[in-house]
C-alpha cells in the first residue's frame, strides 16, 4: 500500500505507559506526564500522581498528518508543586510502520540531555487509511473464474482407476476331495493312535503291601537289651586293699 497522499489524514496516538523511567525524586515518588509534538500540534497527558518509574496513562490523541513529516517528538517530565518541573527524557517516534501497515504498538526509548538512557514509553499508533487499497495496487493473483460448460462439474477430472474392473464371473472354492468327509470333525489322522490308560498303575499301592515288613536282623551277635541294666550301687568305689606308707613329717 502507498503511504503517499497522507496530508490531512488523521493519525490516532495512544500513550499507554512508561517503563523504567529515570527517577528524579530522592524521597517521594515522582509524578510523570508526557508531552507529544507533531509539527505545530502539541498535546499533554494528565499527571500520573505517584507514578514513579512505571506510570500508566492510557490517553488517546488525534493528529492531522502533514505530507513529508514522518516523525513524532515525545518528552517526559516530572511534575513539581513548589518548583520547576524536572526533565526526565525525550525521544523520537518514527511513523513509517504505522502509515504503511496501519498499526504500531512499539516501545520507544528515551534519553536524557546528556544522551543517557532514561527509560521507555509505550505508544499505540493507528492509521485507518492504510487499510484501504491504493488505486495503483494490483492484486497478487487474478480472481477465480469457473470453467465454461456444466457449472456443477468438478474442477478437476476424476483420476483413472489403477485397479482392473471387477469380473462378472463368481469364483467359489473347489469342493474337497471325495476321500475326505467334509462334515467329519476332527479329520481322521493317518498315524496310529495310542491309548493312554492311566488306571492300570495304582498309586498309592494297596494297603496290604504298604508299609513293608521289618527287615530281619543280620547281626551274628545277640541283641543287647534296651535300656541297659542299672549300674552298681557302690559309688564311688571303696578304698583299695593293701597297706599304705605315709611319708615322714618334715
Amino acid at each position: 500500500m502507498s503511504i503517499t497522499g497522507i496530508h490531512g489524514q488523521l493519525l490516532e496516538v495512544t500513550v499507554v505507559s512508561g517503563y523504567k523511567l529515570k527517577d528524579t525524586e530522592w524521597i517521594s515518588r515522582q509524578d510523570p506526564y508526557v508531552c507529544l509534538e507533531y509539527g505545530s500540534t502539541k498535546f499533554r497527558t494528565q499527571t500520573c500522581t505517584d507514578g514513579g518509574k512505571n506510570p500508566t496513562f492510557r490517553e488517546k490523541f488525534m493528529f492531522t498528518l502533514i505530507e513529508g513529516l514522518r516523525e513524532l517528538n515525545i518528552q517526559v517530565w516530572n511534575s513539581n508543586t513548589l518548583s520547576v518541573d524536572d526533565f526526565i527524557g525525550s525521544g523520537k517516534v518514527q511513523l513509517h510502520r504505522a502509515l504503511s501497515t496501519g498499526f504500531d504498538d512499539s516501545c520507544w526509548p528515551l534519553q536524557t540531555k546528556t544522551g543517557r538512557n532514561a527509560g521507555e514509553i509505550k505508544l499505540i499508533l493507528y492509521y485507518p487509511e492504510a487499510r484501504k487499497a491504493s488505486p495503483f495496487y494490483a492484486p497478487s493473483a487474478p480472481p477465480y473464474v469457473p470453467p465454461p460448460g456444466n457449472s456443477h462439474a468438478p474442477p478437476y477430472p476424476a483420476p483413472a482407476s489403477s485397479y482392473p474392473p471387477p469380473s462378472s464371473a463368481h469364483y467359489y472354492p473347489p469342493p474337497p476331495p471325495a476321500s475326505v468327509n467334509p462334515y467329519s470333525y476332527p479329520p481322521s489322522s493317518p498315524y496310529p493312535s495310542y491309548s493312554c490308560d492311566y488306571t492300570s498303575s495304582l498309586y498309592p499301592p494297596p494297603p496290604a503291601a504298604y508299609p513293608p515288613s521289618p527287615y530281619p536282623s543280620t547281626s551274628v551277635y545277640p541283641q543287647s537289651p534296651y535300656p541297659p541294666p542299672p549300674a552298681s550301687s557302690y559309688y564311688p568305689p571303696g578304698p583299695y586293699s593293701g597297706s599304705y606308707h605315709h611319708p615322714p613329717p618334715y
